[in-house]
């Protein structure tokens, strides 16, 4: 029996989810909605958004309703801005909750949706799906198992051109061109943020450039670089992190590269690539490639919360606390080109 079946009917026979909320119905909640209602037929599903839908049974205007309809569990899929309220209200509820990232588009009030979780006894995890793909699983396993020895650097980088992201959308109405929406290169691809803490450790001091470089009809910044201090494995010895974001490039790239004293380990995230370049070696060495189908790891997170929810066992998804931690980076960042100095995070 595989994996996927065997969630699935622990949770079914459980009966610990019955009901989910997906709160905004935008191109990520008809996404969750549509795997939801693949994967696990019977758990009923409600739309909570600003306006009805006539194509959704349970569609809610209002948060009253939503609560009304005793979600088990509910997947925050609006825009960044308007995360914490909503989830402050559901949490309440005791509404377990997997928030779409960013967690929020500041620290304010994370750290008390946090406590209202762990009172009441609420699972709060943060969509960061790239977390799921195997490339990025070996690579992080290969760095622990001291594939290229200590760590001395990391270089990563991660762009699309914004008006490919969506084809059928129109990128200026999107919440990706908008700053009183939670938009910009920052928020929108802190994915990178989230892995490189994940892989490598924590990050203690940041520099940064953001701007909008590009003539795109939006109102955030599309380009960022950062030069950050991650904690090392030996005291006194930190690990220097790269990152460049873009909005704007057309040849779609997301890579990391781990630079140590037995070599370079590299991820691509796109073709699902993992390369080992070995001390006095003459070319890459391919160890891993396999790309994955779209809603692969959108399947996965999903799964892996239900069964979380169920069984009460480790998942990869990343914390509440992991989600702060992610956005006080990027707060960080932005002081520091404000001020054109070095930010510590305490």
């Amino acid at each position: 029996m595989s994996m996927s079946k065997l969630i699935k009917i622990l949770c079914m026979n459980n009966n610990t989810v019955k009901r989910i909320l997906i709160v905004g119905y935008g191109n990520i909640g008809k996404r969750h909605s549509e795997i939801i209602k693949r994967l696990y037929p019977k758990i009923a599903i409600a739309v909570l958004r600003r306006s009805k839908c006539k194509s959704i049974k349970n569609c809610f205007v209002s948060i009253d309703e939503a609560i009304e309809f005793q979600p088990n569990m509910a997947i925050i899929a609006n825009p960044s801005s308007l995360h914490i309220d909503i989830a402050m209200v559901l949490a309440k509820n005791s509404t377990h909750l997997l928030i779409e990232k960013p967690i929020s588009n500041s620290t304010s009030n994370i750290q008390d949706l946090i406590d209202i979780c762990v009172k009441n006894k609420v699972e709060l995890k943060v969509a960061y799906n790239l977390r799921f793909l195997p490339c990025l699983q070996l690579f992080r396993n290969l760095i622990k198992q001291g594939k290229v020895g200590k760590v001395k650097t990391i270089q990563a980088t991660v762009g699309q051109y914004l008006p490919d992201w969506r084809p059928k959308s129109d990128y200026r109405s999107t919440v990706s061109a908008q700053k009183k929406l939670g938009g910009g290169v920052l928020l929108e691809l802190s994915h990178e943020i989230d892995y490189i803490q994940w892989i490598f450790g924590t990050i203690r001091c940041v520099t940064a450039i953001v701007s909008k470089q590009s003539d795109l009809d939006i109102d955030v910044d599309d380009t960022a670089s950062l030069l950050m201090e991650i904690d090392g494995p030996v005291e006194n010895k930190s690990i220097i992190a790269s990152l460049n974001m873009d909005f704007i490039r057309h040849d779609t790239t997301r890579t990391c590269y781990a630079i140590g004293d037995k070599g370079t380990l590299s991820w691509d995230g796109i073709s699902g690539m993992v390369q080992y370049y070995p001390v006095k070696g003459n070319s890459f060495e391919v160890l891993y490639s396999k790309k994955m189908n779209f809603n692969y790891t959108y399947e996965q997170e999903i799964q892996a919360f239900i069964e979380l929810i169920a069984r009460k066992n480790n998942t990869l998804q990343t914390s509440g606390v992991e989600g702060l931690r992610v956005v006080e980076v990027l707060e960080a960042a932005r002081k520091s080109y404000s001020e054109k100095n070095f930010v510590n995070i305490h």
